[in-house]
């Protein structure tokens, strides 16, 4: 479906991360995923990115982020 770069910062206890992880898995998409509970790095990354600090947060290809699991969204940008 994809080619894109596709990172996502989740966290282990969410629920929603857990759904992004799934969904991407099963479009066969690969990505990089951050666990910012652990990963403070990661963490100040996403909130300079976002402005916020809730997750999940779906970066694809540097430029287009997605907040929370909106899979028509994702199903767009992943096959733009």
């Amino acid at each position: 479906m994809s080619d894109k770069k596709v990172v996502v910062y989740s966290t282990p206890t969410c629920p929603y991360c857990k759904r992004v992880k799934h969904y991407l898995d099963q479009k066969g998409i690969s990505y990089v995923e951050h666990n910012v509970a652990e990963d403070k790095k990661a963490a100040q990354e996403m909130m300079r990115k976002t402005k916020q600090m809730g997750v999940p947060v779906i970066v694809i290809d540097d430029d287009e982020i997605v907040v929370g699991f909106d899979q028509t969204l994702l199903d767009k940008l992943l096959s733009e």
